[in-house]
């Protein structure tokens, strides 16, 4: 069931109205009634890997529950390694089985060894890397004896499964998710209201700027060899603004529902495009993967107290580990380790916390030399995500090859041209509201300080433009990871 569906438009209201309505007396049953729409919600994707959640759900909350009873610690280590195998195992199989495999095959036959590798011919159940990371989360912390296991199953496996968060994040921490699960929620007006228009935002981002510009990026991408280095440069910018738009609309989606029923998650974007550096940017991006490899990787190793080697070592890590959870390509992998290279100078020179405000905070305009270190990060970032989007490796090459040639200076074309002009003019849009709106959760929380009139024409002028442009449901592309 996507967010951008009919079906989501319809399954929404319902579990609302039963949530506030019918079981707003009772704590429990508003849990209950969550967890049961999560698990319907998840069952429409493919009902058959519903049990494969709900085994890892069983899974960690028992060893949980053994870890905090544990009288000693080789008891202790002996769960927590359980959970970790069999929670890990399972991500591998799925995921990077094939990989591994079909590598090892390509690897001997540089040696004149000819194998036909065994893969598996099953598809990624969805939502696991997200799901897994909630439980290894969980599973860790009460191991580090940060919290205690929790006895009520109903809440813990709503803290693994509440449907915003399920297929794609944010990735939530029981320390932040749990205390709110077992608070009892009363309706907040303003807050359902808040939710309600980042969700619209977050549909504007999906429907009309990630999926206008996927159609523009997949042609350009998939017939790249045809094409001048400028029009290569046009559909890495493209990507750009489709991974952005898709994944961060997700998000404002998530976040958005989940206000709808009381409950904050965390944030996931905070305008990425307008840092000033990659250490910046990668404060703004995805955060809850960053922040979770940060306290579950990168401090664990060793953080930044053992000295610059130390650093350097362990950036690499966080960087080559985060490419890999993307997605079982060696495409994933050299863009995690070139953005390791992005961030390495200011790792070494400790100028990676330069820039923790927002850009040009309190101001309309950036000076000239912030709109220079804009300029540099985005180029950078958009040379990443060339990887990120390619079929393969020499895809990536070849494309990047075709950018630095001559045919960068020529004027970029290619078909669908009266539509390539009017997503110009969304992304000049887009871009603006964005800016005016940096200093906020997202960029249009606060239209409510202008005027009745505006405000609502700003909101159906947004549904209007959603309408316009939705077609077939584009699924959200961090599905696959």
């Amino acid at each position: 069931m996507l967010f951008n569906s009919l079906n989501f438009a319809i399954f929404l209201p319902i579990v609302f109205l039963l949530y506030w309505f019918v079981t707003n007396k009772s704590l429990k049953f508003q849990n209950l009634l969550l967890l049961a729409s999560s698990y319907f919600f998840y069952a429409c994707w493919d009902w058959r890997f519903l049990f494969l959640l709900i085994f890892s759900t069983l899974l960690d909350y028992f060893t949980g529950i053994k870890m905090s009873e544990s009288k000693d610690q080789r008891t202790k280590n002996f769960w927590f390694w359980l959970s970790i195998s069999i929670n890990l195992g399972f991500l591998g199989v799925f995921k990077y089985y094939n990989f591994f495999i079909q590598s090892f095959a390509d690897a001997v036959s540089n040696f004149g060894f000819h194998v036909n590798p065994w893969t598996l011919n099953v598809i990624l159940p969805i939502g696991i890397s997200f799901y897994t990371f909630h439980g290894l989360s969980y599973v860790i912390d009460i191991y580090k004896d940060r919290i205690k296991a929790e006895k009520n199953i109903i809440d813990y496996s709503l803290f693994v499964s509440f449907f915003p968060l399920l297929v794609a994040g944010p990735i939530e921490r029981a320390t932040h998710l749990l205390p709110q699960i077992q608070k009892k929620r009363t309706f907040d007006y303003t807050k359902a209201v808040d939710g309600l228009r980042q969700i619209l935002w977050g549909l504007f981002k999906k429907i009309v700027i990630a999926d206008q510009c996927a159609q523009h990026a997949n042609i350009i991408f998939n017939n790249s060899s045809e094409y001048s280095g400028s029009t290569l440069v046009l559909g890495a910018i493209f990507f750009s603004f489709q991974i952005y738009g898709d994944f961060s609309g997700y998000s404002d989606i998530a976040i958005g529902t989940a206000r709808l029923f009381g409950v904050d998650l965390l944030r996931n974007f905070a305008f990425p495009y307008f840092s000033r550096d990659i250490a910046e940017f990668w404060r703004r991006w995805h955060i809850s993967l960053s922040t979770w490899f940060r306290d579950y990787l990168y401090i664990p190793l060793g953080g930044s107290k053992g000295g610059t080697w130390m650093k350097v070592r362990n950036t690499f890590v966080i960087f080559l580990v985060s490419g890999f959870w993307h997605g079982a390509n060696w495409t994933f992998i050299v863009w995690g380790l070139l953005n390791a290279l992005y961030i390495m100078p200011s790792i070494v020179f400790n100028t990676n916390r330069n820039n923790l405000d927002i850009v040009a905070q309190g101001k309309y305009l950036p000076t000239v030399k912030e709109i220079f270190q804009m300029g540099l990060t985005f180029s950078l970032t958009i040379l990443a995500w060339i990887f990120f989007r390619a079929n393969n490796l020499e895809h990536a090459i070849n494309y990047i090859s075709e950018i630095f040639s001559s045919s960068l200076f020529t004027f970029p074309k290619y078909d669908q041209d009266d539509s390539k002009k009017t997503l110009f003019i969304l992304l000049f849009i887009f871009i603006v509201i964005e800016w005016m709106g940096r200093e906020n959760q997202f960029a249009i929380a606060k239209v409510t300080n202008w005027k009745p009139v505006f405000r609502y024409s700003l909101y159906y002028l947004i549904i209007v433009i959603i309408f316009w442009f939705s077609g077939k449901e584009q699924q959200f592309i961090y599905f696959q990871f």
